[in-house]
């Protein structure tokens, strides 16, 4: 009952979140639909929960934050999903972005090198009520080939180079984001597989914590 008062209280937050994210130009209605579904207040610390709907990223522990409603939105809305897609996430990180794609997807594979966060990600997404998610703990920058191929690829972190393994995942007209640059701050670059061909394009200047993992940063790397 204590979680539901909580969810009723919350459920004006969240729409007034959803006008924000329509404001801010997000057009896709199936993604303002998962925000809508989605409480976001369920996935950051207790004492943040005030804060859960503002359009701003929020410490979630372990030196880890969960991003900005906007750039979730925006991440999904540049995969163009149709809702048959095998999506991979790289950095489940509080679960928000994985029961999100949840709504949107036929099934998620979701990638997490922190147990801890891994813990807490699993026990929110099967509160949130989803089901076609699947879970690993390691390395997020090596991908996940025991279920390859994927229709999109979203990386959750910043790498200073597109990860190779990444590409070698994407099914034809596959779909991979991810945040490349330096430690503190990344171009967003969007790759499309076509055949034999990978086209690349950058879409923003964007901000992320550092992919760490064979294909990303080492914790000893420098900014």
């Amino acid at each position: 009952m204590v979680a539901r008062s909580v969810d009723g209280e919350m459920r004006g937050a969240r729409e007034r979140l959803v006008e924000t994210l329509r404001e801010k130009g997000i057009r896709d209605l199936a993604v303002l639909r998962a925000f809508e579904k989605t409480p976001r207040h369920a996935f950051v610390p207790t004492g943040l929960r005030h804060r859960a709907y503002e359009d701003s990223p929020l410490p979630i522990g372990n030196g880890q934050t969960i991003s900005q409603p906007w750039v979730h939105a925006r991440y999904l809305e540049l995969l163009e999903l149709t809702g048959r897609e095998r999506v991979l996430e790289v950095g489940t990180g509080s679960g928000y972005q994985t029961v999100l794609l949840a709504h949107l997807v036929e099934q998620v594979f979701s990638i997490e090198r922190i147990p801890a966060l891994l813990q807490q990600a699993r026990e929110a997404v099967q509160l949130a009520g989803v089901r076609n998610v699947s879970f690993l703990l390691g390395d997020g920058s090596v991908g996940w080939r025991e279920y390859a191929p994927y229709d999109a690829i979203l990386v959750g972190a910043g790498a200073p180079a597109v990860p190779q393994p990444l590409v070698d995942q994407l099914a034809e007209g596959g779909r991979l984001l991810v945040p490349v640059g330096a430690r503190d701050e990344q171009r967003l670059v969007l790759a499309r597989r076509k055949g034999d061909v990978v086209e690349t394009r950058e879409i923003a200047p964007v901000r992320f914590v550092p992919l760490l993992g064979s294909h990303g940063w080492s914790d000893g790397d420098g900014p």
